[in-house]
């Protein structure tokens, strides 16, 4: 592709998976964000909770000031609490529905023109009656949304059968949740991923084409699953060029033809397209994301 990347896309960085250590809302998050307000390279930048009143001040001004679009990941909210808004428990489902809208709120106070979250474990045995809790869920969170703003409501695709083990999951259910909230709620949407493609065990073309009329927000990562004995196997957004990856300079390529076929990449609103890379063992955080630039230009001069 001639054309600048920056004409079809708003590129991002999904930071608290960047800097993991910033993940549950502490640690260096002032300082790590005003890296990636620093690197002209990313138009928009995914953030999750911040617990200090102050340091979240801080990043809204500073974000406002480096002109970035904003968006917030609820994921950290359930993955490291270990609450799940399919819970067929009906108390376990509304402390899970507590902390997103609390997550909502501050998605808000922060500027984010998107919120992001994702479904819970389930059993074979009760998945429609996790499918429901979902839908009951989704539903609530996207009406507490309305009733604050226009914020854009998405749930992010991951794998149902290999780390995070979540409901949505395989594009056939993902295509019926979305159509069925997409139904009393436009503002909601799919985030897919390619990282989780290959945990999905879908072609790129077999995990987007069925919900192309409701993606809303795209994530390009890697991740390892030929064995689960290989270092970073599961959904731990290795770099690219990780030893026994799924996901290289080709594989961007593939998604990327994808992405403009269906109209996800345009130039009349660009949408976002962000990284979801981690650094692995005692890899620098600065160079996996150096690395996951280059990739893209690659790609995107291959497209």
């Amino acid at each position: 592709m001639q054309d600048s990347l920056v004409k079809y896309m708003k590129v991002g960085l999904v930071h608290f998976m960047a800097y993991p250590s910033t993940l549950k809302g502490e640690g260096p998050v002032v300082e790590t964000i005003k890296k990636v307000a620093l690197d002209e390279y990313f138009t928009a930048i995914e953030i999750t909770t911040i617990k200090d009143n102050e340091a979240r001040q801080k990043v809204k001004q500073m974000l406002e000031t480096a002109h970035m679009t904003v968006t917030y990941g609820a994921q950290p909210r359930l993955l490291t609490t270990g609450l799940n808004i399919n819970d067929l428990n009906e108390e376990g489902r509304q402390k899970a529905l507590a902390n997103l809208k609390e997550g909502i709120d501050e998605a808000y106070e922060v500027g984010a023109v998107a919120f992001a979250f994702l479904s819970g474990r389930y059993e074979e045995a009760t998945k429609e009656e996790s499918y429901q809790a979902l839908v009951k869920s989704t539903k609530e969170i996207c009406a507490y949304a309305k009733s604050k703003g226009g914020m854009r409501i998405s749930l992010e695709v991951f794998d149902y059968d290999v780390d995070k083990k979540s409901l949505i999951g395989p594009a056939d259910l993902a295509l019926r949740y979305a159509k069925e909230i997409r139904e009393e709620h436009d503002h909601f949407g799919l985030m897919v991923d390619l990282s989780h493609i290959p945990l999905i065990h879908e072609t790129i073309e077999e995990s987007l084409l069925p919900v192309k009329d409701y993606i809303v927000h795209a994530h390009i990562g890697n991740c390892v699953v030929k064995s689960p004995d290989l270092p970073a196997y599961g959904d731990v957004h290795p770099r690219f060029g990780f030893p026994n990856g799924e996901n290289d300079v080709q594989e961007v390529v593939d998604y990327l033809k994808v992405l403009l076929d269906i109209g996800y990449l345009n130039t009349e609103n660009p949408p976002i397209v962000s990284f979801e890379i981690k650094p692995f063992g005692d890899e620098d955080a600065d160079i996996v994301i150096a690395n996951a630039k280059r990739t893209l230009n690659e790609a995107w001069a291959r497209v």
